[in-house]
């Protein structure tokens, strides 16, 4: 039983990955028909215990659609003609996943306008003015 080091507080179980191999519909001509090279991983997040609460629910947010409702997901790869390079680039989707939900959004703090910004805003907006009044016509409409 190996572990994937996904952070230095995250690192994951190769029994928690689950692939399956089928059939894949891109590049490799007539022996793409005969051959299982596609890999479609499966990551049960909602039971890992290798991840911590708050990564759990960024992770669900960030995969979107490849998250089942039971919270399982799903990351298929077929974009190489080998099921080796297949398998890797998949785990490492799921591990640039999983890394970029493990760092905390940043808060935002409101601010305010400064004086200055605030000035300027307010001349702007009385230049505008002139320049619409010095197109009404001599009756004031």
């Amino acid at each position: 039983m190996t572990t994937i080091r996904v952070t230095p507080r995250i690192s994951l179980d190769e029994s928690e990955l689950h692939e399956d191999f089928v059939r894949a519909s891109g590049p490799g001509g007539q022996h793409v028909n005969k051959t299982e090279s596609a890999v479609q991983l499966r990551f049960d997040v909602a039971a890992s215990p290798n991840i911590p609460p708050d990564v759990k629910a960024r992770l669900v947010k960030l995969a979107g659609s490849r998250m089942t409702s039971d919270g399982v997901l799903i990351i298929q790869g077929d974009s190489y003609r080998s099921q080796l390079r297949n398998r890797e680039d998949v785990r490492e989707r799921l591990i640039d996943l999983i890394r970029d939900a493990s760092v905390p959004p940043k808060i935002r703090r409101k601010t305010k306008p400064t004086y200055g910004s605030q000035q300027r805003r307010l001349e702007g907006k009385a230049k505008r003015s002139e320049v619409k009044q010095g197109r009404r016509g001599p009756t004031g409409d």
